[in-house]
């Protein structure tokens, strides 16, 4: 077959771009403009939030004795303490509810990914229903069911120990959910591989997949506590509020920054107003931190690629 020099020259020219039409330039415009508008929707009140908690609680934060002091001996009208009693509750409760949630949820998970969904059994099921239901729990129920188990049932009283049970509730879905996913983002290569050399599944689990997943477990871990740490409903059934330091878990009352806030805020006064935006933004400021040891634990305990 002949090809002239024309035909190569036509076949060698791009074709020329076609003119974006007007409906599309509109369309184009509309879709910007609707994200655009929807990114200062929900970042504006975020911004009027901090910017709130910061002039009004920046103060007492900023105090000398706001770290290492509580509000014992004073008056709901006197001014002065310290959240260190409210703090050190937060902390033991926080860490009472991740020593519980993170083994048995880490453990559901590898047993719902890396053995129920081979099998298809139907405790597996079972298993998934139960945490479907448990990421839906208002915290209020989680709450009213550990005062029925725990201390009418039981007879146990009132403690930081039972608030951190219904913690427990509220992240132990979290934590199932986190590692199947990140378990399933695990390559099944490897595990092939693994196989291959004769290694049993419990080990490769252990050694191989557990340890490719942890940046991403962890991450998770430490942003489902910071999410529960702010629940105030089991503590007002729970436990009750001391304006003291307590550091046992399973005797007297305990306080806690959302305890706190609630209850400087009933009051009505000068002075618990000063102290309850004090609490608010020392929340604040912990659950920051508690983000920011998760980007810091995912960037450390990610797989090196090189």
């Amino acid at each position: 077959m002949r090809t002239d020099a024309a035909d190569v020259e036509q076949l060698a020219t791009p074709p020329a771009f076609q003119s974006i039409g007007f409906a599309r330039k509109l369309k184009n415009n509309l879709a910007t403009t609707l994200f655009v508008g929807a990114f200062v929707i929900a970042v504006v009140p975020l911004l009027w939030v901090l910017f709130t908690l910061l002039e009004r609680g920046l103060q007492p934060v900023l105090s000398a004795t706001w770290w290492t002091h509580s509000f014992n001996g004073l008056l709901p009208k006197d001014f002065g303490g310290g959240i260190y009693h409210a703090l050190v509750g937060t902390l033991l409760e926080g860490l009472v509810c991740t020593v519980i949630s993170v083994p048995l949820g880490v453990l559901v998970g590898v047993y719902l990914i890396e053995y129920g969904r081979q099998t298809q059994s139907r405790f597996a099921r079972v298993a998934t229903f139960m945490v479907d239901i448990l990421s839906g729990l208002p915290s209020i129920v989680a709450g009213l069911f550990i005062y029925a188990l725990w201390i009418t049932t039981f007879g146990f009283h009132r403690s930081g120990f039972a608030v951190a049970l219904s913690l427990v509730l509220l992240m132990l879905p979290m934590v199932v959910r986190v590692t199947e996913t990140m378990l399933l983002i695990v390559p099944h290569e490897l595990r092939e591989a693994s196989y291959a050399l004769g290694v049993p599944k419990w080990k490769t689990i252990l050694r191989i997949v557990l340890p490719t997943a942890l940046s991403g477990i962890l991450t998770g871990v430490m942003l489902g506590l910071a999410r529960v740490l702010g629940e105030t409903a089991p503590l007002l059934i729970l436990v009750g509020y001391s304006r003291s330091i307590n550091f046992d878990l399973f005797n007297g009352e305990m306080a806690s920054l959302p305890l706190t806030i609630y209850t400087e805020r009933s009051t009505g006064t000068i002075a618990g107003d000063y102290r309850m935006w004090g609490a608010a933004l020392t929340l604040v400021i912990v659950i920051m931190l508690i983000n920011l040891l998760a980007t810091l634990l995912s960037k450390v305990f990610a797989v090196k690629t090189k």
